[in-house]
């Protein structure tokens, strides 16, 4: 059995350090991992890691990478010891090889915040083996929905692909005091984007194309001034291939946004 899970993941290291705001995201977080099958392992695309051609962790144990700034000094001394997974990683580059990306293993490099945030409050034993995907810094839909697809063919039992960003993600809107009109910007890109990845009355056909035109959307723009963290759901998506099985309404940064799960 394979699960997908699109998550919101935060602001830096925040969720860790008892912010009021995150506490909503914090509890659904840790709800998750009660009501779905433990993974044996997990692939993790970061909405904080891109490049040029798909890139896959492949060391044993990689470090963790501190990719935020100006917090305080306990930030920067946050441990999740797990395992990377070299079986896995091989599988993936297999896999997204097949699909004709160009691929490279990254045996150095560490789990970014994407990862380590999310799945600390998810998983805090740290004993599930990870692996970490890139995005692709050409930033195009249609090619995060095709890498998905490639990992459908993945063969390994209890797998969770785990895509890390946030449904809305503006900075300035976070840390501006007048919210009203942001916030009915959000709420109508949020309930597109529900619609979208839940309907079961539109074709698949229908479904990928309005994530590739994602930037059509109801204030998309505002949403997501750069889509980074939006594309991790393109990726689970493309693995999915279907509606989702579950969406989940949460709440961070003062902000509204969307967690999507699939079960295959």
């Amino acid at each position: 059995m394979k699960q997908i899970l699109y998550i919101a993941h935060g602001g830096g290291p925040m969720p860790l350090l008892g912010d009021a705001s995150h506490a909503d995201m914090v509890t659904q977080l840790q709800a998750i991992t009660q009501q779905i099958p433990s993974p044996s392992a997990i692939l993790v695309i970061s909405a904080h890691w891109e490049t040029d051609v798909p890139h896959v962790t492949t060391g044993v144990a990689p470090e963790l990478l501190y990719d935020y700034y100006g917090f305080p000094p306990e930030s920067y001394e946050i441990q999740y010891p797990c395992q990377g997974s070299p079986e896995l990683a091989n599988k993936v580059i297999s896999a997204v090889a097949q699909a004709q990306f160009s691929v490279q293993g990254e045996p150095t490099r560490g789990f970014d915040h994407g990862m380590f945030v999310p799945l600390k409050i998810m998983y805090p034993d740290a004993t599930i083996p990870c692996v970490q995907l890139s995005l692709l810094n050409s930033l195009d839909a249609a090619a995060h929905i095709r890498l998905g697809q490639a990992l459908q063919t993945i063969e390994h039992d209890g797998l969770l692909i785990l895509g890390s960003g946030f449904s809305f993600h503006n900075m300035r809107a976070f840390f501006t005091p007048d919210q009203a009109s942001a916030n009915e910007k959000n709420a109508a890109f949020q309930a597109w984007l529900e619609d979208v990845c839940s309907s079961t009355t539109i074709t698949e056909t229908e479904r990928q194309q309005a994530l590739i035109n994602w930037s059509q959307a109801p204030h998309a723009q505002f949403c997501h001034p750069r889509e980074e963290h939006l594309l991790p759901l393109h990726v689970c998506y493309g693995a999915a291939g279907k509606a989702c099985d579950e969406a989940l309404t949460v709440h961070a940064l003062h902000k509204e946004s969307r967690m999507f799960y699939w079960r295959q």
